[in-house]
């Protein structure tokens, strides 16, 4: 990684934001050392009242670069677990086998279990976090995790809208949207990704951005975008949830987009009208 350039200052400066909301680094050894997860944390210790939240950050930048504005208000409520996904961040496993998004729940849970144990939780995920926190929820049920919160994941996602996807990023693969390998990449990622995107980025900021947030372990997130089950009806089928759901989605969302919220919604929860809000 690069010493120099934008992209390290605010790595250091998110990382400040989560220490400052009381979270502490940790990297956890898990299945005998073959698996680590780094994740901050609530203070390990401390006598606390207040209810577990793991948040579930999405594809692309470390857990710090996208719960950066949430962990500070969220804090003040719970005692926050917030992973690197397997292949982000610090984490990783030596398993050979292609990891899918029931294999990273599975990592989470035994993370929760070394840093919770005992404790029921709720879940947070958001795009390919939303795909983990879902199958967290599955395998753990509702004597473990209380509550679930979907925000612009479709669970429900199919070829066609990687199709579609595809017509809106200019690309042939999806691995060529979601790991921008340059510049011009990574500038139609960030139109795709934020609705009102800043008018003009410079080129050596988007190089730096792709340098230092996409130069790790790019076969490994290859394999992670070939390894997700949604859309394989051989491998996965999506059952409604028996906990209380929240499901949020962008209005403006073009990765995945809002109609497919609704979708989603009626799918996770049996009544949808009692349990299950779409914003």
């Amino acid at each position: 990684m690069p010493t120099l350039g934008i992209a390290p200052l605010l790595d250091a400066y998110f990382r400040r934001r989560f220490a400052a909301a009381g979270l502490v680094e940790a990297s956890v050894p898990l299945d005998g050392g073959a698996t680590t997860v780094h994740c901050w944390r609530f203070q390990p210790g401390a006598i606390d009242a207040r209810p577990v939240l793991v948040l579930l950050h999405g594809f692309g930048p470390p857990a710090t670069w996208q719960w950066r504005r949430q962990v500070g208000p969220l804090s003040r409520r719970f005692r926050l677990i917030v992973p690197d996904l397997l292949f982000f961040g610090g984490s990783s496993t030596s398993a050979g086998a292609r990891v899918s998004e029931a294999q990273q729940a599975e990592a989470v849970a035994k993370l929760v279990a070394a840093v919770a144990p005992a404790a029921r939780v709720s879940v947070a995920g958001t795009s390919y976090g939303g795909f983990v926190a879902y199958h967290l929820a599955r395998l753990l049920g509702p004597g473990v995790v209380e509550r679930v919160v979907i925000a612009s994941s479709d669970l429900l996602k199919a070829d066609a809208d990687d199709r579609a996807l595809l017509r809106r990023g200019g690309a042939e693969r999806v691995e060529d949207v979601m790991l921008p390998r340059s510049p011009e990449r990574m500038r139609r990622l960030l139109q795709l990704a934020y609705h009102r995107p800043r008018r003009f980025t410079p080129g050596f900021v988007l190089r730096d951005l792709v340098q230092y947030l996409y130069n790790d372990k790019v076969e490994e997130k290859k394999e992670l975008i070939k390894g997700i089950t949604l859309g394989n009806k051989d491998k996965f089928q999506l059952t409604p949830l028996p906990q209380e759901v929240l499901v949020l989605w962008g209005e403006h969302d073009q990765i995945f987009p809002i109609e497919k919220a609704f979708e989603v919604a009626r799918s996770v929860h049996a009544d949808l009208t009692n349990d299950v809000t779409t914003v």
